[in-house]
C-alpha cells in the first residue's frame, strides 16, 4: 500500500500505531487529539517498542500541558529570546524540508533565563512543525557559530533544548549542519555530546569553512539557500515566518 504521497505503508507499523494509540488514550484521553503520524514518530524513536514509545509519548503530553498550558506560547512570554534575533526560517531543501538557521553567538544566557529559553525552544519547534509542507515531517537546521565564545556558552540551555527536541519532537530533525565552528566550541561540545542519542548523532554534519557553500548546495538549491551563506533567500525571523 502507498499513501497519497507515495510513501509505503508498513502494515506491521500501522498495527503498532493502533495498539499504541489505544494504550495511550486509556492513560491520557487528550491523546485522541493527535494524529497517527505523531504516534508513529514516537514509535520510530523507540525502535517500534510500544511500551517505551508509549511512556515517552505520555511524558510528552504531560510536558506540553505544563510548559504550554494554553496550547500555544505568545511572543510576549519569550520577549528576551526573540529580541536576540537568533533563529530564522526560510526556504526548503531539495527534499522539501523547511530550513531553519540559528546563530549561536546571538544567544546570551543570563541568570533566571532557562525557563524562558525552554519556552522559546518549544515556541520555535511548534512554529517549525506548523509550517511543514504537506507530507513532510522533518526540518533541516544550520547552526552558525561564527563569533561564538565562552560568554555565549550555555550548557544548561543547550541540554534543555536537546532534551526538548529528542524527547518531545522525535523524528523531526532531518539534518543539522554546524558551520563556522570555532575550536573553542569543542570544549562545550564534549559536554553535550554524550547526551545526544545515536540517531541524532548521525544527522549532525560539521562543515569546513572552505567547503561551506559547496556542502550546503548538495542538499539545498541556491534559490532556497539563505543569502548569508551565498544563496538567494533573505532570512525571516522565526516569529515572522
Amino acid at each position: 500500500m502507498e499513501t497519497a504521497h507515495g510513501e509505503q505503508i508498513d502494515e506491521v507499523e500501522q498495527r503498532k500505531v493502533r495498539i499504541m494509540r489505544a494504550h495511550v488514550q486509556r492513560e491520557d484521553p487528550s491523546a485522541k487529539e493527535v494524529d497517527d503520524l505523531m504516534i508513529r514518530r514516537f514509535l520510530r524513536a523507540r525502535e517500534h517498542d510500544i511500551e517505551k514509545a508509549s511512556t515517552m509519548f505520555l511524558k510528552y503530553l504531560s510536558w506540553k500541558r505544563s510548559l504550554i498550558p494554553n496550547g500555544s506560547i505568545s511572543p510576549s512570554e519569550i520577549a528576551n529570546d526573540i529580541a536576540q534575533n537568533k533563529l530564522f526560517m526560510q526556504g526548503l531543501d531539495k527534499t522539501n524540508h523547511p530550513i531553519v538557521v540559528v546563530f549561536g553567538a546571538r544567544h546570551k544566557p543570563c541568570k533566571g533565563h532557562l525557563e524562558e529559553f525552554k519556552r522559546f525552544v518549544a515556541f520555535s519547534l511548534e512554529r517549525i512543525c506548523a509550517r511543514m509542507p504537506t507530507g513532510q515531517e522533518k526540518f533541516v537546521a544550520i547552526a552558525d557559530l561564527e563569533g561564538w565564545g565562552y560568554t555565549h556558552s550555555d550548557i544548561r540551555g543547550y541540554l534543555a533544548a536537546l532534551s526538548i527536541l529528542q524527547d518531545c519532537y522525535p523524528e523531526r530533525l532531518a539534518k543539522l549542519f554546524i558551520v563556522h565552528c570555532p575550536y573553542i566550541f569543542m570544549t562545550a561540545w564534549k559536554v553535550i555530546y554524550p547526551f545526544i542519542d545515536s540517531k541524532t548523532k548521525k544527522k549532525i554534519v560539521f562543515v569546513e569553512n572552505k567547503k561551506l557553500m559547496s556542502t550546503l548546495l548538495v542538499d539545498i538549491d541556491e534559490s532556497q539557500l539563505p543569502d548569508v551563506f551565498g544563496g538567494k533567500l533573505p532570512l525571516v525571523p522565526i516569529q515572522d515566518s
